[in-house]
């Protein structure tokens, strides 16, 4: 993995994460997946080691979790 990957569900809590990792890191750093949208790749996060959204995960491989918006567990319904 070259880039950082973003995850997140679209709640006001991950957006306003979203906005601050993009100016933190720029945009041409990190890859923005929002998993509400995108559910397929709900599974590429868990298995990267994503908990709970927003998320990001670094391209070493660390799982950072930013704030708590909701849990994987909740966005898979």
């Amino acid at each position: 993995m070259s880039k950082s990957v973003f995850y997140h569900a679209g709640c006001p809590v991950c957006i306003s994460a979203e906005h601050d990792i993009v100016n933190l890191v720029g945009i041409d750093n990190v890859e923005v997946v929002h998993i509400g949208e995108v559910r397929e790749r709900i599974e590429e996060a868990e298995k990267a080691g994503v908990k709970s959204v927003p998320a990001l995960v670094t391209p070493q491989g660390n799982v950072l979790h930013i704030n708590f918006g909701a849990s994987i567990a909740d966005v898979k319904g």
